[in-house]
């Protein structure tokens, strides 16, 4: 069932009736009818494509605080994604201290996130989904993957969760990446049995390991209001470097620009007027692979949880190619109107839309659901296990404080001198003086492989690992970034230089001020290791029981100190910005 717009806004108008946040300062105080205009997108042309990526198995609204760091390195220096804070809204348009400013920035972040409420939810997500296609006939809703993973139900139910809720949600293509952590059966059934006849699970790049065989379709071709549209999918090519390998043991993956364009020209073979890459490549090698393929329209990105208000339009051999990215936690929703006419594009139309609970009433169906997916779970989700007095977040190039809290807690439970944890971008956000759930950890950890570790270390290992972490962030060529942001650590300090060459980015490593000695050996926790032995090493651990414990005997949690490196070279890069 789809909302009018007149059913949509009386929605709104029985919202504010009953309460709803709708005064925020600059929140659109004429009422109802000034939020319904944050979501009132006419429509334009005839083929519509719907977005949302990285949601991370978040079923109900969140905090989520963006970044404050997201360095662009080589080429990709001062352009989106790298801008933060004021530099975003001034590239962008938006005025400061307005609903969208908080919404794509983490300026002012803990006032505003007090004001506007919380972000995202499927029950809202889903009114706003209806609420697009009511007035876009035939539209496709695109899920770009890192969906079945991010919570304690999705781990619980194998993914079950985010299955059920996309379906109800009327998702029509996804491609995926954390969803291969299930391991390749699992990701088989779904495919084969839940989503058989509903959803499109499409992966040009991913290819069994003996005859290169296609492993899942690699496009999927749709007629809209006369047009025939392609989607191409493109699933995370480093799934098995930057995840267990032994979780997808005969499937390969890659960027393969070359069998891309051979999709690409196949699908305009077969008529299609619009394409569009559904991709988790992550958006600087988005933007170079739209430079290298030719005709493909727009690119529809994830896995970076870049929240970019505009495409960036690339050049290359075939003309012009729109390249975008959606976020993350459901907290926003893409949505791309072509003009198509004579058989030729003749203009866009792009807007994220982000989704502000308090704005958007929760859908009563999938409220519902959502509600029965929860119900066996809610009470060990909502153990209370400490209070915290600062804000808990995770997000930016090095460090968050949620990722600190871990550390901090790895160090002291495992007895370890220094403490490392993965630069994984997804986690909620926590506002200061709320209560630290069962939930929220695993929000920050629930992996089918967050075993916690305690590995002994030469300081030369130390350094290696750190350096090869750095080149896989900051390497100036996009296709040797392997996902991720900085290994978060504990205990030890360090320099970096992101524009030095590979292996000589860190600099000045330190615990409790001494140098680290090369060949001195430390005893360093960590969790979620790729390596197969240390599964095996681990005795079953997992590191949401030690964070667990550690946060029950704390009881009050104080602020977490940052411990950030002292970056060398970034003066006047876009991409840092006070926090």
């Amino acid at each position: 069932m789809s909302l009018s717009r007149r059913e949509f806004l009386n929605v709104l108008a029985a919202a504010s009736a009953a309460g709803m946040a709708l005064d925020a300062p600059d929140a659109l105080a004429a009422g109802p009818d000034a939020a319904g205009r944050l979501y009132d997108l006419p429509r334009f042309g005839n083929v519509h494509l719907l977005h949302f990526t990285d949601c991370h198995a978040q079923l109900r609204p969140v905090y989520f605080r963006e970044p404050n760091v997201n360095l662009g390195i080589g080429d990709a220096n001062g352009r989106m994604p790298h801008l933060v804070g004021e530099r975003l809204l001034k590239h962008v348009g938006i005025r400061p201290g307005t609903v969208e400013a908080h919404a794509f920035t983490y300026l002012d972040f803990e006032q505003a996130a007090r004001s506007y409420g919380k972000v995202g939810g499927f029950a809202h997500l889903a009114t706003l989904v209806k609420r697009m296609r009511a007035t876009r006939p035939g539209a496709i809703l695109c899920d770009g993957g890192d969906t079945w993973q991010g919570s304690g139900t999705a781990l619980w139910t194998d993914g079950q969760d985010m299955v059920d809720a996309c379906v109800a949600l009327g998702v029509d293509v996804m491609t995926a990446h954390w969803e291969m952590t299930l391991g390749a059966d699992r990701v088989q059934q779904i495919v084969e049995k839940d989503f058989k006849g509903k959803v499109d699970f499409v992966a040009q790049n991913v290819k069994t390991t003996d005859f290169g065989d296609a492993v899942f379709a690699p496009y999927t071709l749709r007629e809209m209001n006369g047009v025939k549209v392609a989607v191409i999918g493109q699933a995370f090519p480093y799934t098995p470097i930057a995840n267990p390998r032994y979780m997808v043991p005969d499937w390969t993956f890659g960027i393969q620009d070359e069998h891309m364009q051979k999709m690409v020209d196949e699908v305009r073979g077969k008529g299609a007027q619009v394409v569009v890459v559904l991709s988790h490549n992550g958006m600087d090698v988005d933007i170079k692979m739209a430079s290298r393929v030719r005709g493909i329209d727009a690119v529809l990105g994830g896995h970076t949880h870049d929240g970019m208000p505009a495409p960036v339009i690339v050049d290359n051999a075939g003309g012009k190619t729109l390249v975008t990215n959606a976020g993350s936690n459901t907290k926003f929703l893409g949505v791309l109107d072509f003009d198509v006419r004579g058989g030729r594009i003749q203009g866009f139309q792009y807007r994220l839309l982000p989704v502000f609970a308090n704005f958007l009433p929760a859908d009563a169906q999938m409220d519902a659901l959502v509600k029965r997916i929860r119900a066996p779970y809610e009470a060990k989700l909502g153990e209370r296990l400490a209070r915290t007095e600062g804000l808990l977040y995770r997000r930016g190039n090095f460090n968050g404080t949620f990722d600190q809290l871990i550390v901090d807690a790895l160090m002291e439970v495992r007895g370890a001198d220094l403490a490392f944890s993965p630069g994984f971008r997804w986690g909620t956000s926590l506002l200061p003086n709320s209560d630290i759930l069962m939930e929220h950890v695993l929000d920050q950890t629930a992996t089918t492989y967050s075993y916690s570790t305690l590995t002994e270390m030469r300081g030369e290992m130390i350094k290696t690992v750190l350096e090869d972490v750095a080149d896989n962030l900051f390497n100036p060529d996009p296709y040797y970034q392997q996902g991720g942001d900085m290994v978060r650590v504990g205990g030890l300090t360090y320099a970096i230089d992101p524009n030095a060459a590979a292996g000589s980015r860190i600099s000045d490593m330190r615990l409790k001020g001494q140098p680290i000695e090369a060949g001195k050996t430390y005893r360093v926790a960590g969790w979620a290791p790729v390596a197969e032995e240390a599964r095996q090493t681990s005795g079953g651990r997992m590191v949401w029981d030690d964070v667990a414990a550690w946060l029950r005997d704390k009881k009050v949690v104080t602020p977490r100190r940052l411990n950030t490196p002292r970056i060398i070279g970034m003066d006047g890069n876009p991409g840092i910005a006070a926090s």
